[in-house]
Formats: C-alpha cells, structure tokens, sequence
C-alpha cells in the first residue's frame, strides 16, 4: 500500500482499514490481518507508555516505536504522528518529519490541526514528505477545546471544522483524519473532499475508519463510545498471568517438560568450595 494507492481507494468507494501500532507483534498481526494502514500515533503515550495524556510524547518516541514497526510490515502503509511540538515551525516540522522518514522508516507522516497547521503541511508535501491531516477532536489540543468530547455541534464549530479540511486538502494532505465530529458532518465533509476521511467517532460514512488496536482489544482502562471490543485479550491475558502465577506458588511449573538435562555425572563433579 503506497501513498498513492491508499489516496486512490476513494474513488473505488473500498474501504479503508486502519489501525494504530506501537510494537513489531501487533504491527505483524495487523498487517496478516489485512489492514491497509497502520498508525504509530502518539498515543503510544496513553496505552503504552503510562501517561495521561498525548502531551509528553516526544519525537525520539516515535522514532523509536515506528522503527519496530516497519521493521514488522511488508505491504501496509505506515504513517506515524508529528508530536506535540514536533512541528511547531516549519523548520522543525521538516526536521523531524525527515527523522521519521529516515530513522523511523514510515512512509508519511501525520499531523494535527486545521487552518493553523495548514502551511506547515504546504511545506512538508512541497519538498516530497507525505502528510495525513487531522481536524475535530485534536488529541494534541483537547485541553483548549473543552476535553475530550465531540467538537462541531453547532454551526460555527462545524462550519470550522469544514474549514480547517478543506485547508488541509488544499495545502496537499492526502488524506484527513476526522475525530469525534457528528456523523452527519462526517458525511458532508467525506463528500465534499477529493481526498480520503478516516473516521475515529465519525460515523459509518467516511472513506475509512481508525481504532486504538488496544482499545479494540479491550486493554482501554475507560469504555470509549466510538470503540467496540473485538475480543478481550486484557482478560484473556489477566487469566494466562494469574494461572501462571499460581502454578509457580503451586510448584506446577516448570514441569518436567520445561526442564533441560545436563551430562550425566556433571553436577556430581563440582566443587563449591
């Protein structure tokens, strides 16, 4: 799945399939799965990494963690997110866009943010670096917009929200994240736009949909409207651990068939003195 490919899949009405990845195993499970793309978000920081929130997620975070996962991948698209403060000028947008690119081994990257953001991403897709946008709900920003709850009720924040994608596609994004926005305004701007709307809490209409793989797994500490459980492997860890624990307190492992033998006389032939 290329850039373009993954841009093309609107105009067949197929689809598109994304998840995020922070690790080689998941990223291989993924990818065997059939997802088109995967995202090393910056929520790495929530599900990963122990923090509260997006914010002290840093660059050489996301470095590190896309390197394990193209390193994983053969065919899905790769895209991993511009931290906050990542790309704060167009300068230091450049720079570490080409770490991510470089070191990271993705193939475009993404960030947040409408109107504002819009220039740096005129000058990231002007010198060849690919950028998926991303408008509604900003992760980054959710303290300036009240929490994190559905942005775009009203007119003027919807009409905002309008304004912001149709920048972004202007300034040369392939494709448009759209977060916790109304379903009905996820249509409209789905339809109104040349190029793909991935919904997370968007809706059934956009030209694909993006879920935190942990979320989807049932690791999430709080239940999230916009996601469903797929299969509670949190639980089905949880249960493995504590059998686990119990048949070591219990003298049950390791059996016999996790025991290795040395040579015969071996141990009769040490000196401990």
């Amino acid at each position: 799945m290329t850039v373009s490919e993954f841009r093309a899949r609107k105009s067949v009405g197929d689809p598109l399939v994304c998840v995020t990845a922070y690790d080689a195993p998941f990223a291989r499970l993924a990818e065997r799965a059939g997802v088109d793309a995967l995202l090393v978000g910056d929520s790495v920081g929530r599900t990963v990494l122990g923090h509260d929130n997006e914010l002290p997620v840093r660059i050489d975070d996301i470095v590190h963690h896309s390197a394990a996962v193209t390193r994983a991948v053969t065919s899905a698209l790769v895209i991993a997110d511009l931290p906050h403060m990542s790309y704060a000028t167009v300068d230091i947008a450049l720079r570490n866009a080409a770490r991510l690119l470089q070191a990271g081994g993705v193939s475009a990257v993404k960030l947040e943010g409408g109107e504002e953001t819009a220039t740096v991403t005129a000058a990231l897709t002007s010198r060849g670096f690919p950028v998926m946008a991303h408008v509604g709900l900003t992760p980054q920003t959710a303290y300036a917009l009240g929490g994190y709850r559905v942005q775009g009720v009203r007119l003027s924040a919807a009409q905002a929200i309008v304004d912001d994608a149709r920048a972004q596609a202007d300034a040369g994004a392939f494709a448009i994240v759209l977060e916790l926005v109304p379903a009905g305004l996820a249509r409209a701007i789905t339809r109104h736009l040349d190029i793909p709307t991935i919904g997370i809490g968007a809706g059934p209409h956009c030209d694909g949909q993006i879920q935190v793989i942990y979320d989807l797994f049932g690791f999430a500490e709080t239940t999230h409207r916009h996601t469903r459980v797929f299969a509670n492997i949190a639980g089905l860890a949880q249960s493995a651990l504590a059998d686990y624990a119990r048949d070591v307190r219990d003298g049950a492992f390791p059996a016999p068939d996790q025991n290795f033998k040395g040579n015969r006389g071996v141990v009769d032939r040490l000196k401990f003195d």
